[in-house]
């Protein structure tokens, strides 16, 4: 018999096992010896194991393996005769990958490092390897009174970590948490952290939950359990035992201004959290740090840009799919690492998860989007290619490039203006160089196209007479300081009146010179979105100038992040601790707080219910916040409700309009936004697309060629640049520009019956549009990786151009496809049928032609056919002429 004993009640401090022999009357024949020892629970890993006899360190090669999720070591190769009493020691470590950062906020030196507890080694590898990580698995909290019930799990949490010193990046934490898991159906479970004894803010945005759990024991896909010291979450999938969430280490903690919680990953396959430039579709797990928080930022690597996602979809190893979104509004990190494992920083708010358990990716967004909300169901015209710039300079260019492109025989359906048509850019008003524009507008609607118009929302107060700015004063829609009828000012596009910009001055100094005051609407408040729905109204039936009416067929809101040039307020912020909070997340411009182009966030908002809220917590729902009225707004001059396709959904699309200001690179395309498409896919965004052919800087003529050639399948298909850069639309080329564009748009606007019918399916169902290879095949791990190509549904693949002499996926094979100018690639998959109708140079008129079919057989050979009412193939009307295959017969 041999008693293996850990020291000091199973805590190991002294990280001893001890052998000891207390029965010898056995001598074994054949020598037999023991060859391995497994010990459990131990929360860090053992290095430099020694085996000792009569304390005499015994010469032997071992091999260590170290579980770190079940917290299992297993010692192999040892040599320990029977009848003998041994002694194993060893010495606690972290390895490279378990190092968690412990210090992650600015300026971190040796000292600092320290004085928090923890350990300071600067690594060489090159691999951005913290070199301050924590020296203990212990997070300082650990839970009691742990209730498991048919209905989730609840447990109160308590911290000792009060005898560390109080410093940057780790204020006071807060004692009296307490920790509910819901059951809420078989495939989602939320778990949420709050403190019980103090009320916090709470993200104010509804979600799609039963009233109460409806889980069933023998049917959930999970199991959760709750760990005890230190404290942590564990989330199981039960058909295979895949941990797909495991918080028990040692970045937990919860204090009023930083909130930080990691878990391991059940793979290195990672994706979504947005809004940021991302080099690939999955995320890069090699010690990157990722901000989110929204701000008027074009893309650039690392940099925070116009939205905000906290939702992401993993892999596990065997092609299950999980995501967790955490509802959290407040700035925040996520920093990944090879573990593999993810931390969250966020200032504020509390901890709320919530995991879907899918299996498949499809079931994940479908799951997710369930949760959130479904994707808009955009109108069939609104899937027409688009023209845009920021630039024109009167109407009379704008109806040229009309009748340009109506010449040309370029399928188009929707023209915009940017804030151009505006008097010096504001809100509701015409400029005297687009008097021209409501006789235009009215001539292309009824020659079959639409038009859109952008606003934004900030709303100059240096004017005399602007019935937007009065009435909202009125109203009391604005943003104020704190406590007070004072209006927080910020400035964005409108100028003084009365002014002569000078555009050869450096930016800065226009804005000071020449920007006016601007007040922004709170679009939370019930009075805001009454006095929104007037204000736009209005411009659709001006009741003073009916010749100034413009009948707009949609809207394009801007500049919602919110938007400021100055950073916070005109004269300055007034709270440093918000601004510049003891941690600020890892965005582009950290070192200029949290204010960087935007307002102040001591700012002060009130939620419908008369709440005080302030803008720090609230920041990133000021888009969607946006959205909603003006989704809202009715007109009684237009019986119809209107559409709004740049609403690109209705929850979390803080980023109004769609991905945009591009930078005119080839490697951007497919870098930033073949992957951006398909992470808005995981998000429930499925009307998404970028700039073709760029916004910024001139475009080149194969560049932009190109980019016509893939932006003819984005769901959001508009061409768009900015102010002062040549012109890139179709007809501002040549004629072979012409050709290639119109050819292209014409095999676009013959597959939008099936477009239109993903479309109606994502609304209906949550399924993706635009969607990943993985979504599809995802048994064969090659398309986990895969980004640069991407498909329509399940059926048509798009492989665009993107480089030179580049390989594209061949049933799992790499084969290099023929693609000279003029062509893209476009696969069709066996065993699927096509809808297609005949193109015409607007979908008013192509929606008139019958419909047909391509049936994609699995031989590589495909039939053609039309549809008839009366041989069995059902058709239902969805909209005006406009028809969805619901059912076929073959």
């Amino acid at each position: 018999e041999i008693l293996a004993t850990p020291s000091d009640n199973f805590i190991l401090p002294q990280n001893v096992l001890q052998l000891n022999v207390t029965n010898n009357n056995y001598t074994d024949p054949n020598n037999l010896k023991f060859e391995e020892i497994k010990i459990l629970g131990l929360l860090q890993e053992p290095v430099a194991v020694s085996v000792l006899q009569n304390n005499v360190v015994q010469n032997s090669s071992h091999n260590i393996t170290y579980d770190p999720v079940n917290k299992v070591a297993l010692i192999q190769g040892l040599q320990l005769e029977l009848g003998t009493s041994y002694s194993l020691r060893w010495t606690p470590g972290t390895s490279v990958n378990e190092k968690y950062d412990c210090h992650p906020g600015l300026n971190a030196s040796k000292e600092k490092c320290e004085r928090l507890g923890c350990v300071w080694i600067e690594d060489t590898s090159g691999l951005n390897v913290p070199y301050c990580h924590y020296a203990s698995p212990d997070n300082f909290y650990s839970a009691s009174a742990v209730r498991y019930t048919a209905s989730g799990v609840t447990a109160d949490l308590a911290c000792n970590k009060s005898h560390l010193e109080v410093s940057e990046n780790s204020p006071a934490p807060i004692g009296t948490l307490r920790l509910e898991v819901t059951y809420h159906s078989d495939h989602l479970l939320q778990f949420k952290i709050y403190d019980y004894a103090n009320k916090r803010y709470e993200v104010p945005v509804p979600l799609n939950l039963p009233a109460a759990p409806e889980s069933a024991v023998g049917s959930r896909l999970y199991d959760v359990t709750v760990q005890n010291k230190p404290f942590g979450v564990q989330v199981r999938r039960r058909s295979t035992g895949t941990v797909i969430w495991d918080s028990q280490l040692p970045t937990f903690t919860f204090s009023d201004a930083f909130l930080q919680i990691s878990t391991r990953l059940p793979s290195p396959y990672v994706y979504g959290f947005g809004e940021s430039e991302h080099t690939t579709f999955r995320r890069d797990m090699n010690w990157n740090t990722w901000g989110m928080f929204a701000r008027d930022q074009p893309p650039g690597y690392k940099l925070n840009s116009y939205g905000f996602q906290p939702f992401y979809m993993a892999l596990e190893e065997d092609g299950n799919a999980h995501g967790v979104l955490l509802l959290n509004s407040n700035a925040m990190d996520v920093t990944f690492q090879p573990t593999p494992a993810l931390t969250y920083r966020t200032v504020g708010g509390i901890l709320d998860f919530y995991v879907v358990l899918g299996p498949t990716p499809e079931l994940v967004v479908q799951e997710y989007t369930a949760l959130v909300g479904r994707p808009v169901m955009p109108p069939y015209w609104a899937l027409g290619f688009q023209l845009c710039r920021y630039g024109y300079e009167n109407d009379t260019e704008v109806a040229r490039l009309v009748e340009d492109m109506k010449a040309a025989g370029i399928p188009y359906d929707v023209q915009y203006t940017d804030i151009d048509y505006m008097e010096r850019q504001l809100d509701f008003t015409l400029s005297p160089r687009f008097a021209g524009l409501p006789a235009l507008i009215n001539k292309i609607r009824e020659e079959g196209m639409r038009f859109i118009l952008i606003l934004d929302p900030a709303i100059s107060a240096n004017e005399t007479d602007y019935l937007a700015f009065t009435r909202g004063l009125e109203k009391d829609v604005f943003i104020k300081w704190p406590d007070s009828d004072d209006i927080a000012y910020a400035k964005v596009w409108p100028d003084f009146p009365n002014v002569e910009v000078n555009d050869s001055l450096d930016w800065d100094t226009q804005v000071e010179l020449y920007r006016a005051y601007t007040a922004l609407p709170d679009f939370f408040r019930n009075s805001t979105a009454e006095w929104w729905a007037r204000e736009i109204a209005e411009v659709y039936s001006n009741p003073r100038e009916p010749a100034k009416s413009l009948k707009f067929d949609g809207l394009w809101i801007d500049m919602n992040e919110p938007a400021s040039f100055v950073h916070g307020a005109v004269g300055g912020c007034r709270n440093q601790e918000l601004n510049f909070p003891l941690y600020i997340p890892q965005l582009g411009s950290r070192g200029e707080g949290l204010i960087f182009k935007t307002l102040c966030m001591e700012a002060q908002q009130f939620l419908p219910d008369g709440s005080p809220v302030r803008h720090y917590d609230v920041h990133n729902l000021y888009g969607w916040s946006q959205t909603k009225p003006t989704l809202d707004a009715r007109f009684s001059s237009n019986p119809s409700p209107l559409t709004f396709p740049a609403s690109s959904c209705e929850i979390d699309a803080t980023l109004a309009t769609p991905s945009e200001k591009n930078r005119n690179y080839f490697y951007l395309i497919y870098f930033y936004f073949l992957a951006g498409m398909m992470e808005f896919s995981l998000f429930g965004i499925s009307y998404t697309g970028a700039d073709i052919c760029g916004f910024f800087g001139d475009s080149e003529y194969e560049l932009c060629a190109r980019w016509m050639e893939l932006g003819a399948f984005y769901p959001y298909s508009r061409n768009h640049n900015g102010k002062g850069n040549k012109r890139q639309d179709p007809v501002a080329w040549n004629s072979t520009f012409e050709e290639i564009s119109r050819n292209v748009l014409n095999t676009r606007y013959t597959l939008l019956p099936y477009l239109y019918t993903l479309m109606h399916e994502a609304h209906a169902g949550g399924s993706t549009v635009v969607r990943p290879l993985l979504h599809e095949f995802v048994e064969d791990k090659t398309t986990w990786e895969i980004f640069k190509q991407f498909l329509w549904g399940p059926a048509l693949l798009i492989s665009p151009v993107l480089e030179q002499d580049e390989y594209i996926g061949f049933r799992g094979e790499f084969r290099n496809l023929s693609s000279p100018l003029g062509h893209i690639n476009l696969h069709i998959r066996g065993g699927y049928i096509l809808a297609r109708q005949s193109p015409a140079n607007t979908t008013f008129y192509s929606r008139k032609n019958p419909l047909a079919l391509t049936v994609a057989l699995n031989d590589s050979q495909h039939a053609e056919g039309r549809l008839y009412w009366d041989d069995g193939v059902r058709i239902d009307a969805y909209e005006d002429g406009v028809y969805l295959l619901t059912s076929f017969t073959a």
